[in-house]
Formats: structure tokens, sequence, C-alpha cells
């Protein structure tokens, strides 16, 4: 079952910290708890890829601690169809039972920016860390402390493995992480 705004209410301060029990809007592109999930904002911490020009292609398996430039900004420019490593200011604790699905926000992709995140599993925990791509010729601003991307909670029986029991690579991730193989 999708969970409502009164189980984020009663649950999400155990979940999401800092927890917005509020839909924040004014003047701002919205965070907190909405109807059915909870808009999760932007950390200051951004990691803008730079690889050489020589490079003959991006490797997962090969992603360089070099092929990025880190910096904190209370607001960021994305590059014309470029993209940047973010993550969210919000740390996740998912419960045994619940799976996260995550999607952009409206107000970001209406102009061409678009957010990718995988689920977030089971006991996984951490802050959420995501590519953010801008397919349009021109930059684009994104705000630092502002809504970035929602999450919608499900909830069913616990697996038989979570997240936590296979000792995930990316389990407790407090900064811009890269790929891990």
């Amino acid at each position: 079952m999708i969970k409502n705004d009164n189980w984020l209410l009663e649950r999400a301060s155990q979940i999401i910290d800092p927890f917005e029990p509020s839909l924040v809007a004014q003047g701002k592109i919205s965070y907190g708890v909405s109807s059915f999930g909870y808009d999760f904002r932007l950390a200051d911490e951004f990691r803008s890829f730079e690889p050489p020009i020589e490079t003959p292609c991006v490797d997962p398996k090969q992603l360089r601690e070099a092929f990025f430039h880190t910096e904190r900004s209370m607001d960021w420019m994305v590059p014309p169809h470029g993209f940047i490593l973010a993550r969210s200011l919000e740390y996740f604790r998912i419960p045994r039972n619940v799976l996260g699905f995550c999607t952009g926000k409206s107000t970001y992709s209406r102009c061409g920016v678009f957010v990718t995140i995988t689920p977030l599993e089971p006991e996984w925990e951490g802050h959420v860390t995501f590519p953010i791509c801008n397919l349009t010729p021109f930059p684009v601003r994104i705000y630092a402390g502002e809504g970035i991307a929602q999450v919608v909670f499900l909830e069913g029986a616990p697996p038989r493995t979570s997240y936590a029991d296979r000792k995930g690579k990316y389990q407790r991730q407090t900064a811009v992480t890269l790929s891990k193989v």
C-alpha cells in the first residue's frame, strides 16, 4: 500500500532526518510532507563531472575521483547537456517492510532538468546520492535547501533479505558517493 501523509506524520520522524512535517512552498521549490510522499531537499554538496578530454568512455567500473570536482554552495549551475552528482539534505532510514520510490520535481523537469534515483530499499540508510541532468543547451540553476525530488513509500511484508542483511555497498553514505563495483 502507498503510504499517505497521516502515515508520514506518525512514522517519518524516525525515518527522515531532518524531517519537515508540512509542505513548505512559499517562494521556494516545495519540500516536506505531501499527500502521498515526502519532497526532499537538495544538500549544498555538488560534484561536477570533469573527465580529461582523452577519456574514451565513462565506465561505471572505473569511475575515478579525479573525474569529479567537489564544491559546496547554496546554488549551482548544471552545465548545458551535462550532469552533476548531488545528495539529499535528509538522511533516510528505510524500515524493513518499506520501499521508497523517487521521482524528480516537476518544477525542474519543466526546465529540462531530470533527477534519476534508484529505489530506497528495505533497511537502506544514508543520504541519497543522485545525478541531476540538464537536457537543455543552456545552464540551469538549482537551489540547495529546496525541494529536488519526492519519495513515495510503499509498505509490504518484510523481505527475506534486506539491503542491510546483504551489507549493501552504499549503506550509511553521508557524502556524494561515486559508483562502486
